[in-house]
C-alpha cells in the first residue's frame, strides 16, 4: 500500500515543476554513482585476476623458505615425507642466490635460481618462453633460461643460425674463511637457452639454470636448499596445507601460502579497490542531499493530503513509512538503472573490447573487466542504505506534520 502512494505521488504532476526535476536529478546521479561503482570495481576485478595469474605463473601455491638465514637443511626423510603429504601434488628443490652474469663486455645482475626437473611442472614458466626454450642442462654442462629484461641487459643471442655464447656466472662462496674476497667468489661458466617474459619485475632480475651447478659453485652440502616450492593438489585449501606442511617439518621452516608471498601487493590492490568505492559513495551521498530536497518540497506540497489521511486515521508510522517508501522508490530506481547501465558496459567490453588501454606497450591493450555478484548486492545495499537515511528526515517531519495539522483540522 505505501508503495503505491509513493508511486503515484512520484508521477503525479506537482504544482512547482522544480520538484519533479529535483526528483530526476536525483534518480540520475543514483544512476550515475552505481554505475560507476560496478565498473569501477568490475574493472579492478579483471586487474586483479591478471595480475594473480601473472604471479600464479612464477610463485607456487606453497613455499617453504628457512625461517632463520638464507638457507636449510632437508634431510631425505622429510623429503619422503613431503611426497606422502596428501595436499601435496609435487615440489621442486631450490637453490638461489645473487650472481653477476657477464657476457664480454655487458654484465648484468641477477637473482639466480638452481631448479630441479620438477620446477616446469611446479610453476608455469617454461609456458612463457618467448625466444629459444626452456633447458636448464646439468651439474656438468649447465644452460640459462633469463627473463627478457637480463637478455637486453647481457646482450643474450637465442638465434640457432649462431653458437651460443658462453656466459660467466659470478657467485659467492658459502662459510669462505680465505681472507681474499676474489677467493671467495666462483667463477662458472654457461650457455644460455631461452628466454621468458612474464611480467616486468620476474623478467628483469630471474634467471634459471640447474640445480646441481648451483649448489656446487657456492658449496651446498648435499641435502641443503634456499627454497622448496609446492603445487598442491586440485581443490586443496592453501591454509590447511600449510598448517600441515608446518606439523611435517618443524618450527625451523617457514611455510608460506601464494597469498604471503605476495601480501603487500594484494593488500595494496584491494585497498585501491575500496579506497575508489569509498570516493565514488561520496557522489551517492551528494545525491541524498537531491533526495532530502525533493522530499522535503513534496511534503510541503501534500500538507492537505497528509491531513486527509490523518483525518481517516492514518497514524504517524502510517505516514512515515509513505514517505520513507517514496525516497525508497527514487533510490531503487536509480539504482536498478544504474546496474543495468553498467551490466551493458561490462558485457560489451568483454566482447567488443571498445574501451583500450593508452600506451600499447602492457599485455594486455584494453581495460580487463569480470563482474562479480558480491559486487553487485554491495552497491545496491549501499545505495539502498544511503537513500533510507536520506529519506528518513523529511519522512519523520511529514508524520509529525500530519499529527499537528490534524489538531489545527479538528
Amino acid at each position: 500500500m505505501y508503495l503505491i502512494f509513493a508511486w503515484r505521488y512520484f508521477k503525479a504532476k506537482k504544482s512547482a515543476n522544480a520538484i519533479n526535476i529535483i526528483a530526476w536529478v536525483t534518480v540520475g546521479v543514483i544512476a550515475f554513482a552505481t554505475c560507476c561503482q560496478i565498473l569501477v570495481l568490475s574493472v579492478f576485478n579483471g586487474f586483479e585476476d591478471l595480475v594473480k595469474s601473472l604471479y600464479s605463473t612464477f610463485y607456487s601455491d606453497i613455499k617453504i623458505l628457512p625461517a632463520n638465514g638464507k638457507t636449510f637443511i632437508l634431510s631425505a626423510e622429510q623429503i619422503a615425507s613431503l611426497n606422502k603429504e596428501p595436499s601435496v601434488a609435487i615440489f621442486s628443490l631450490i637453490a638461489e642466490e645473487k650472481a653477476l652474469l657477464k657476457n664480454f663486455d655487458a654484465q648484468t645482475v641477477i637473482y639466480l635460481k638452481g631448479v630441479d626437473d620438477n620446477y616446469n611442472q611446479v610453476t608455469r614458466v617454461a609456458e612463457k618462453i618467448t625466444r629459444g626454450k626452456y633447458f636448464t642442462g646439468t651439474a656438468e654442462n649447465p644452460y640459462l633460461v633469463t627473463g627478457s629484461g637480463i637478455q637486453y641487459a647481457a646482450a643474450l643471442n637465442f638465434d640457432p643460425a649462431y653458437p651460443a655464447d658462453e656466459l660467466t656466472v659470478i657467485l659467492p662462496r658459502r662459510n669462505s674463511i680465505n681472507n681474499d674476497p676474489l677467493q671467495s667468489l666462483s667463477e662458472g661458466f654457461i650457455k644460455p637457452s631461452g628466454s621468458f617474459t612474464i611480467q616486468q619485475e620476474f623478467d628483469d632480475k630471474y634467471a634459471i639454470t640447474n640445480i646441481g651447478f648451483v649448489k656446487s659453485q657456492m658449496g651446498f652440502t648435499t641435502h641443503e636448499y634456499s627454497a622448496v616450492k609446492i603445487k598442491l593438489k586440485e581443490n586443496i585449501d592453501p591454509e590447511n596445507a600449510s598448517n600441515s606442511i608446518e606439523l611435517l617439518l618443524g618450527k625451523k621452516y617457514k611455510i608460506q601460502t601464494k597469498y604471503e608471498q605476495n601480501s603487500s601487493l594484494y593488500y595494496t590492490m584491494k585497498l585501491e579497490k575500496w579506497a575508489i568505492y569509498g570516493v565514488l559513495t561520496l557522489i551517492l551521498i551528494i545525491a541524498a542531499f537531491n533526495m532530502i530536497s525533493a522530499l522535503t518540497m513534496l511534503v510541503l506540497e501534500k500538507r492537505k493530503d497528509i491531513s486527509v489521511l490523518q483525518s481517516m486515521g492514518a497514524s504517524e508510522k502510517s505516514i512515515l513509512k509513505i514517505f520513507l517508501s517514496e525516497g525508497l522508490l527514487l533510490g531503487s530506481i536509480g539504482t536498478i538503472t544504474g546496474i543495468i547501465m553498467a551490466t551493458i558496459i561490462c558485457l560489451a567490453q568483454l566482447k567488443f573490447k571498445i574501451i583500450k588501454l593508452a600506451g600499447g606497450s602492457f599485455l594486455l591493450d584494453y581495460f580487463p573487466v569480470k563482474l562479480v555478484a558480491f559486487d553487485f548486492v554491495l552497491v545496491a545495499i549501499t545505495a539502498t542504505a544511503i537513500s533510507f537515511i536520506a529519506a528518513w528526515f523529511p519522512a519523520h517531519k511529514a508524520s509529525k506534520q500530519s499529527a499537528s495539522t490534524s489538531s489545527a483540522v479538528s
